[in-house]
């Protein structure tokens, strides 16, 4: 048995270091995942690991190995209590939870908490603090929403680690409701929606998983009703031909701009197969039934 290097936080950084070099990937993205993976760690051993389920870009470290796009944030959904002042007290507590030596330095006195909107019953909060890892400084965000449905129900996982350091288990979104929020914020949003992150995402998980119908046309609807926005009874302007027209050079941008891991396509392409996997459970449910197909890893529907 190897023993454990003099300096771990200085094998760390030089491990990660020496990834990012050979994958030609982000070497800061990259240390910021792994403090984000130690953070999760810490948070699966404290006493709040059931207020938390882990949503966002981090979850597709979980679904593959290497991740669709890189993301410099974690993103929580929260249960129970969400005043500022509270969830600071938590993460004071997290932050300090006792682990063998990863290499990584969490500075708590750094830890501030603030709503997203003063007054909302639902209202996120966004936690800063200040991570160190060999004396690179990280800042860290974590974003915590509230009040969001999770359809079918949160799932257990148990977090990858990306240099075999001990894993977190703890509750995650469902691909479902990945998919649900997502296409709900395109329709919300029009033609106004800049976050071309989300049509990326679909368009990953749909040629990454397969789903079940009537299963999806849940999550769809748990999600409008909770978000209390109309089902489309057509495509949406953010699926048609002129969202595409006006897009394709902001998204050109931002595969340029973004870290990711599968051969982007042309952003018509994108929505066609965006469209192909919500819209036959959106329809379906404007009927008043579930979707009674499956969808197989990549499409398209089929009948069972």
């Amino acid at each position: 048995m190897s023993r454990p290097p003099k300096n771990m936080a200085i094998s760390v950084r030089d491990r990660l270091t020496g990834r990012a070099r050979e994958r030609r990937e982000n070497a800061q993205l990259l240390m910021t995942r792994y403090v984000i993976e130690r953070l999760l760690f810490r948070l699966s051993l404290s006493p709040h690991r059931e207020r938390f389920v882990l949503k966002g870009a981090m979850l597709f470290s979980l679904w593959a190995e290497a991740p669709y796009r890189a993301t410099g944030d974690l993103d929580l959904l929260g249960i129970g209590e969400n005043a500022p002042e509270q969830l600071e007290a938590v993460f004071q507590e997290i932050l300090g939870v006792a682990v063998d030596d990863d290499g990584i330095v969490f500075r708590p006195e750094t830890l501030r908490a603030a709503a997203a909107r003063a007054g909302d019953e639902y209202a996120g909060v966004r936690i800063d603090f200040v991570a160190e890892l060999a004396g690179a400084r990280l800042p860290m965000h974590v974003d915590i929403g509230y009040g969001d449905a999770i359809t079918p129900a949160a799932i257990e996982i148990e977090y990858p680690s990306l240099l075999g350091q001990p894993t977190a288990y703890l509750r995650a979104y469902p691909p479902e409701t990945v998919v649900a929020e997502k296409f709900q914020a395109m329709v919300a949003l029009g033609m106004l929606n800049t976050r071309l992150k989300d049509f990326y995402d679909i368009w990953a998980i749909a040629g990454s998983f397969a789903f079940d119908g009537a299963v999806l046309s849940r999550a769809i609807q748990a999600t409008f009703d909770r978000r209390q926005t109309p089902l489309p009874v057509e495509t949406p302007p953010a699926l048609k031909p002129a969202f595409a027209d006006e897009k394709q050079g902001q998204w050109t941008a931002f595969l340029r701009r973004t870290e990711v891991a599968l051969a982007p396509e042309p952003f018509a392409t994108i929505q066609g197969q965006i469209a192909s996997l919500v819209m036959p459970p959106v329809l379906a449910l404007g009927q008043g039934t579930a979707l009674a197909s499956d969808w197989p890893i990549g499409g398209p529907w089929k009948d069972r």
